[in-house]
C-alpha cells in the first residue's frame, strides 16, 4: 500500500474522532441568531456608522424590522436605548524627545433594551474594544487608514456582540 494512501486511512478516524470531539464540547458554528421579537426601535443617531451596520446586518436576517423613525417607535416590540456611542483616542507612549510613538484607540458604546411597557430585558450594559496602535510621523497618512480600519474592526465586534446579546432574549 503507498504511504498516501495508508495515510489517508489514518487521518480519516482521526478527523471523524476530532469533529466528534469538538460537538462534544458544545462547539457548534454560528447561525442565524432567533429573536423573541420581530420589530425593533433603534436608538442609534442618524449619522451613526455603527448604527448603519447594526441595521443592515439585523435586516438581513429577515427576522426582524428594524424601525429608526422615532415618530413610528409605537410600532416596535423593543426599544434599543443607545446611551453612549463614542470614540476615545489616548497617548500610551512617548520617545525620550516627547514625541507620541502609541496611541490606544477605544470604542465604547453603551445601550439597555426595553420592551414598550418599560420592561427592562437587558439592563444598561457597557461593551468596550481598545486597540494599540503604534504612531510613526513620518507615515501620518496610512496611520490615519490604519487607524480607520481599527475604529471599523471594533465597531464590526460591537455589533457582532450586540446581536448576540439580543438573541439571548428569550421572552418578552
Amino acid at each position: 500500500m503507498k504511504s498516501a494512501t495508508r495515510r489517508r486511512l489514518i487521518n480519516l478516524p482521526m478527523l471523524a474522532l476530532g469533529s466528534h470531539l469538538l460537538t462534544a464540547c458544545g462547539f457548534r458554528l454560528r447561525g442565524n441568531q432567533d429573536y423573541a421579537f420581530t420589530s425593533l426601535y433603534s436608538g442609534f443617531a442618524g449619522n451613526s456608522t455603527m448604527g448603519d451596520e447594526f441595521r443592515r446586518t439585523l435586516e438581513a436576517s429577515d427576522k426582524v424590522k428594524v424601525i429608526a423613525d422615532n415618530r413610528q417607535l409605537d410600532k416596535a416590540q423593543v426599544v434599543l436605548d443607545v446611551l453612549t456611542d463614542q470614540r476615545e483616542k489616548t497617548v500610551v507612549g512617548v520617545s525620550a524627545t516627547g514625541a507620541v510613538r502609541e496611541f490606544q484607540l477605544r470604542l465604547r458604546f453603551k445601550f439597555k433594551l426595553r420592551t414598550q411597557g418599560g420592561k427592562e430585558l437587558i439592563p444598561e450594559t457597557e461593551i468596550l474594544q481598545q486597540r494599540d496602535i503604534n504612531f510613526n510621523e513620518s507615515a501620518v497618512l496610512s496611520k490615519e487608514a490604519e487607524e480607520g480600519l481599527l475604529y471599523r474592526d471594533m465597531q464590526s465586534d460591537i455589533v457582532q456582540q450586540l446581536l448576540r446579546r439580543l438573541g439571548a432574549v428569550r421572552a418578552l
